[in-house]
């Protein structure tokens, strides 16, 4: 494993691990909302390594990225990140794979940047907007109840809100050695970073149907986060998007069902 340090938007320090075949098609792994790059741990060991150049990026304000107290606003800063990591690690045609807020990651760039660059995007329990009415309807009512705790500048309180999160991403709840170092990387994201990604409004509809890249979507059929109805307003605006249903998974597919979910998504790189 290679840890990298990338300067992305505004001159935010980036972390970033690689790992697998240098010579491999890159695969950059972007986690969700309070997580980082060690979400990835089951692709990042597993036989996806022989074949692919897998890279997994702390987004900023997480894990061992910077942690300003501002510049979370703007999709230019989010999609600047995205491509100093592509270009400072020489990354040719890589397939963008998000993870629920992830996703949100991915469109920002492909917003600013285009899809030129890129091979491929896999939206895995995706979100496409954020701060309205709709973008709210397909999130979980327990998962809404959770957010004011997410703010919280109070230990304990920010501890039982994110722990509370970590659990409802699994339909195969986690050991205590597994969950506990993800909470403390839970922990790490301090509440202003937690509190900035929930301040933004976003709507990509308009960006959606632009998409010619292949797309895959990838949802847990027990997702207690981003109901699994969210996959049809995906599909209405990329037509084209492949859609896998993992039925023994919940907010976390990658975890959940990892030999599934690798299998599904490597046949889904050699395609490209």
């Amino acid at each position: 494993m290679k840890d990298h340090t990338v300067t992305g938007g505004g001159g935010v320090q980036l972390h970033v691990v690689e790992t697998g075949n240098p010579r491999g098609r890159a695969i950059l792994f972007i986690h969700g909302f309070s997580q980082c790059g060690l979400a990835w741990q089951r692709q990042l060991d597993s036989d996806l390594a022989s074949a692919y150049r897998l890279v997994a990026m702390d987004l900023r304000g997480h894990g061992l990225s910077d942690k300003p107290h501002g510049g979370y606003a703007e999709s230019k800063s989010w999609a600047d990140d995205v491509d100093a990591t592509i270009r400072t690690l020489g990354l040719v045609h890589p397939v963008l794979c998000g993870w629920s807020y992830g996703s949100l990651v991915i469109l920002d760039y492909i917003r600013h940047y285009g899809e030129e660059a890129i091979g491929g995007v896999h939206l895995i329990g995706a979100i496409t907007k954020l701060g309205t009415e709709q973008a709210t309807s397909v999130l979980g009512a327990d998962f809404l109840a959770l957010v004011p705790g997410f703010f919280a500048t109070q230990t304990e309180q920010s501890v039982r809100a994110l722990e509370a999160l970590l659990r409802m991403c699994f339909f195969r709840p986690p050991s205590s050695a597994e969950l506990y170092p993800m909470l403390g990387y839970n922990l790490f994201v301090p509440p202003h970073v937690r509190q900035a990604l929930f301040s933004r409004t976003l709507d990509n509809d308009d960006l959606l149907p632009k998409l010619r890249k292949p797309v895959l979507i990838t949802h847990g059929a027990r997702d207690e986060v981003v109901k699994p109805a969210a996959v049809e307003q995906h599909k209405a605006g990329i037509r084209h998007a492949q859609v896998h249903t993992m039925e023994n998974a919940g907010h976390a597919p990658f975890w959940d069902d990892a030999p599934n979910f690798n299998r599904r998504f490597r046949a889904f790189c050699e395609s490209l």
